[in-house]
């Protein structure tokens, strides 16, 4: 799977997080940059997202509040407003799903604050029924929920997912 590396905030973030990532096989495709991505399991920990990264990651912020929801402590994210503007405000829609799956989080004007559970034995949170708002990243993000979940989590509108995911 090729991943474009000026994209890369996603990869800064889960690195400072604990996770155990490398970009192999770096080239050019139809005059874009890509690479593959080698991922090993690596426990995740809790962190202050740096500022400076939200930019270079701000659509993929909806699967990285998952990846919080999995780590151990808790994740703070700031200076995302852009989030609330995007196919639908995702602080909000995501900031709702994790309530109903019981995941504990604050709401900030620009960002969230996210406890995650980070404990492998047990599943991180319960399951429920989400409304993706007609958002493809907050339905896929939830559909990674969804593999820790102790309970069915069932996305509701996601015919959206073939915009990034055919």
């Amino acid at each position: 799977m090729g991943i474009n590396p000026t994209r890369i905030g996603v990869i800064n973030i889960l690195t400072l997080m604990g996770a155990d990532l490398a970009l192999e096989n770096e080239h050019e495709v139809g005059g874009e940059p890509v690479a593959d991505i080698r991922i090993r399991y690596a426990p995740l920990k809790g962190i202050d997202i740096p500022v400076d990264q939200v930019p270079l990651a701000i659509d993929e912020f909806p699967a990285l509040f998952i990846a919080a929801a999995n780590a151990q402590g808790t994740t703070r994210l700031r200076g995302a407003e852009e989030l609330r503007v995007k196919e639908s405000d995702r602080i909000q829609a995501m900031a709702d799903g994790l309530a109903i799956l019981g995941v504990k989080h604050t709401v900030v004007e620009d960002g969230i604050d996210i406890v995650g559970n980070g404990d492998d034995s047990v599943p991180s949170y319960g399951g429920g029924r989400i409304d993706s708002l007609g958002d493809h990243r907050i339905a896929m993000a939830f559909a990674i929920a969804s593999l820790r979940a102790s309970e069915e989590v069932v996305i509701e509108d996601c015919a959206n997912v073939a915009t990034s995911f055919p």
